[in-house]
C-alpha cells in the first residue's frame, strides 16, 4: 500500500505564501531555543555539535540519524505496535480489506469520541500545544472524506461540506469558493452531526465495493488547486483512510494530554 505521508495541520492562519528563503542556510552558533517549525521542508538537514533537550518531532520521517544511529525502524515499529491499525492499512489489498479496516477506524474513532464528549464541550474545542482541537480534526476528516471519495470515487462536482476544514495550506478564496466557512465555530455536536454523515458515506461506498472497482480512474481533482491527474480508486481510498489511521494517533495523543488535566 503506497504511503502519501499525511500532516497534523496546526491551527495557524490559511496562506498560500511558501518561500524557499532559508534553502541551503547555515545556521552556526544561533540560538534556536523554543523555535517552531510547521509544515516545513526539512529534507537533507544536517545538525552538528547542537544541544538537542526536550525535542518534539512529528511528521514524514524517513531515514532519521541521531548520533550515527538510524532510528528511523525503531520508531516506525514502535508506533505499530502502539497503532496496529497501521499495519492494516499497510496490508490492504482488495475490497474486503478495506471494509476490514474501516471498521477497525470507526470503532476507534467511536471509543475516543466517547472520551472527548466526557471532557466536555470546551475540551472537545481547545486546541493542545498550537494543533487542531478535537472538533477542527473531526471537521478536516469531514474535508478529506470530501474532497478524497466524494469528489473523486463519486465523482461530485461540489461534494464539500460547509465546516470541513482543509489543510492550513489551502488557500481560504478557494475554500469559500467550494462553500466551506474555515472560520466558522460550530458546536461540538455540529461537527459531530457532518463528521456521521460523511462516516456513512464511506461506509456505503465500502458497503457495494467490488475488486474489480479499485482500478477505475478518477477523473477530477480532490480540490480545485490540486495536480490534475488520474487517481484509481484504490489511491483515493487509501488517503482516506491514511487520515483516519494518522489523525486518530494525533487525536488520541492529544485527548490523553487533556484528560491528565
Amino acid at each position: 500500500m503506497a504511503q502519501f505521508g499525511p500532516h497534523r495541520w496546526s491551527a495557524g492562519e490559511y496562506t498560500s505564501e511558501h518561500t524557499d528563503e532559508f534553502r541551503g542556510a547555515d545556521f552556526t552558533v544561533r540560538d534556536l531555543t523554543g523555535a517552531r517549525f510547521v509544515d516545513c521542508d526539512l529534507t537533507g538537514v544536517k545538525i552538528v555539535d547542537a544541544t538537542l533537550v526536550d525535542v518534539d518531532i512529528s511528521g514524514w520521517v524517513q531515514r532519521l540519524v541521531v548520533n550515527g544511529v538510524d532510528v528511523s525502524e525503531f520508531v516506525e515499529a514502535e508506533l505499530d505496535r502502539r497503532h496496529p491499525e497501521r499495519v492494516q492499512l499497510r496490508e490492504v489489498r482488495g475490497a474486503d480489506d478495506f471494509r476490514a479496516l474501516w471498521a477497525t477506524l470507526t470503532a476507534l474513532w467511536e471509543a475516543l469520541t466517547a472520551r472527548a464528549t466526557a471532557l466536555g464541550e470546551q475540551a472537545c474545542q481547545q486546541r493542545v500545544d498550537g494543533e487542531w482541537s478535537y472538533a477542527e480534526t473531526l471537521r478536516h476528516l469531514v474535508f478529506i472524506t470530501d474532497s478524497w471519495a466524494g469528489r473523486t470515487v463519486r465523482d461530485e462536482e461540489l461534494p464539500y461540506h460547509r465546516l470541513g476544514l482543509p489543510q492550513t495550506a489551502y488557500p481560504r478564496a478557494d475554500a469559500a469558493a467550494l462553500g466551506i466557512d474555515v472560520d466558522a465555530t460550530p458546536s461540538f455536536g455540529e461537527v459531530l452531526e457532518a463528521r456521521t454523515e460523511r462516516q456513512a458515506q464511506i461506509q456505503l461506498l465500502l458497503d457495494t465495493l467490488a475488486d474489480a472497482d479499485l482500478g477505475r480512474p478518477c477523473l477530477r481533482t480532490p480540490a480545485p488547486g490540486y495536480p490534475e491527474e488520474e487517481r484509481p480508486v484504490w489511491a483515493c481510498l487509501a488517503v482516506v483512510m491514511e487520515e483516519e489511521c494518522e489523525h486518530y494517533r494525533f487525536a488520541r495523543r492529544d485527548i490523553e494530554t487533556l484528560e491528565r488535566g
